[in-house]
């Protein structure tokens, strides 16, 4: 199971009720963050979150509605008597920006791993999780992120009591590990069948609508993308200032053929998001306006 939580919803600033733009995810125990603006540990409380549980945050920019929180954020980690490390990505200059935020909050009990991305699209496998980082267009270097959980094959018991592998091995190989015995390598391609269809989510925010973003997207169970602006009036503000509007992200959704988009990142002056989702479902049916603390428990799909 996937545990994804929406924990802000809104850009530029908090505001009451909607704290700024992050996301949660939990799998195998393994907790995963996505940005973390003012407010993101209030909100992780309301949500019943502890902070003891972040082995991975990943920033999408640096724009401090997105990065401001992060020393409180660490402090509060330190507190929750975490000795583990906690790994940090970012686009390049993540450690000058961690370093300088981190004046304020120098000792911690554990430590950081800090990982740039360095290429347009960039893969990591950390925690269970595969991370894949992607470029999008912003008025500073921005990412994405889709995060995968693959499912391995079926465990063909038949195959493997024909070719004789001893019990003993069939658990490693069930989690693709090779095994040896007596000269014989047993392999997990020996008795496992094609992988199944995994979990998906992807996240983007602060970005204009390219191609890359439905790719990346492509297949999401869940695709959470920014709708700054619900108006398709405010197109021109969203071409200044290097946003979508609810349509734009609607047609990304279409095209990347996800299960349901969320939309996050909302302008401050967009009180109401809910009142213009109607023309992203125009675009899109599945879609749905973010709300702070919305949730949604994912499982892999039953035989």
């Amino acid at each position: 199971m996937l545990d994804i939580t929406l924990l802000g919803t809104s850009g530029m600033m908090p505001l009451p009720g909607r704290w700024l733009t992050s996301m949660y995810a939990k799998y195998n125990g393994k907790g995963l963050l996505i940005d973390s603006g003012e407010g993101t540990q209030i909100a992780m409380k309301e949500n019943g979150i502890s902070t003891h549980d972040i082995d991975i945050i990943c920033f999408t920019h640096y724009h401090a509605d997105h990065i401001s929180g992060l020393p409180g954020l660490l402090l509060s980690i330190g507190n929750a008597d975490r000795t583990d490390p906690v790994t940090i990505i970012g686009p390049k200059g993540l450690k000058r920006v961690v370093g300088s935020l981190r004046v304020v909050a120098p000792e911690l009990p554990f430590a950081t791993e800090l990982i740039e991305i360095e290429n347009d699209i960039q893969h990591l496998s950390l925690e269970g999780y595969e991370i894949d980082a992607f470029k999008v267009y912003h008025k500073i270097t921005c990412y994405g992120y889709s995060i995968n959980i693959p499912r391995l094959g079926k465990f063909n018991v038949d195959k493997a009591k024909e070719l004789g592998i001893p019990l003993k091995f069939w658990n490693r190989l069930q989690h693709g590990e090779s095994a040896e015995e007596d000269g014989r390598i047993y392999t997990p391609d020996m008795v496992m069948g094609e992988a199944r269809k995994g979990l998906k989510v992807t996240y983007c925010t602060d970005s204009r609508p390219v191609p890359v973003i439905s790719e990346m997207a492509a297949g999401s169970d869940i695709f959470i993308c920014e709708g700054m602006y619900g108006d398709d009036s405010r197109d021109n503000k969203a071409l200044e200032y290097k946003h979508m509007t609810f349509s734009e992200a609607a047609k990304l959704a279409k095209d990347a053929d996800v299960e349901e988009m969320w939309l996050t990142h909302f302008s401050p002056a967009l009180s109401r998001p809910q009142d213009f989702v109607k023309n992203a479902k125009k675009i899109f049916p599945r879609t749905t306006a973010g709300k702070c603390g919305m949730s949604k428990t994912l499982k892999f799909a039953e035989e």
